[in-house]
């Protein structure tokens, strides 16, 4: 479980960063990003819609896969960014270790590591 000081809170946090910021595409999900004016922690938010899955275990099995992988690489991720995590249809079917395994290497493609 991420701890409240890197979850992103509020309607107005989510849709800011999904309009003023850029997207990065994986092959289940797009990350939402948007890059803050100070160094404070990077915070997360992770969308699973209703239109992606009905079945809200599934929802939630999603939405701790990708908390899980991001809480093992908060150290690693550079300060001040905003993420949404926002999930396709093709994460529904993969299994709980290819979620954690494919946001891993969507932070690293996305150059969100520090050097």
């Amino acid at each position: 479980m991420i701890s409240k000081q890197y979850s992103l809170k509020g309607k107005e946090n989510f849709e800011a960063v999904e309009k003023k910021g850029k997207v990065f595409q994986s092959e289940s999900f797009g990350i939402a990003y948007l890059k803050r004016e100070d160094d404070e922690n990077s915070r997360y938010g992770f969308i699973v819609s209703n239109k992606i899955c009905g079945e809200a275990v599934n929802r939630n099995r999603i939405k701790r896969a990708m908390r899980e992988s991001v809480r093992f690489l908060l150290t690693e991720i550079k300060p001040g960014y905003d993420f949404v995590f926002l999930t396709k249809q093709k994460c529904v079917r993969k299994m709980t270790d290819e979620i954690m395994k494919e946001v891993r290497e969507a932070i690293k493609e996305g150059g969100f590591l520090k050097k």
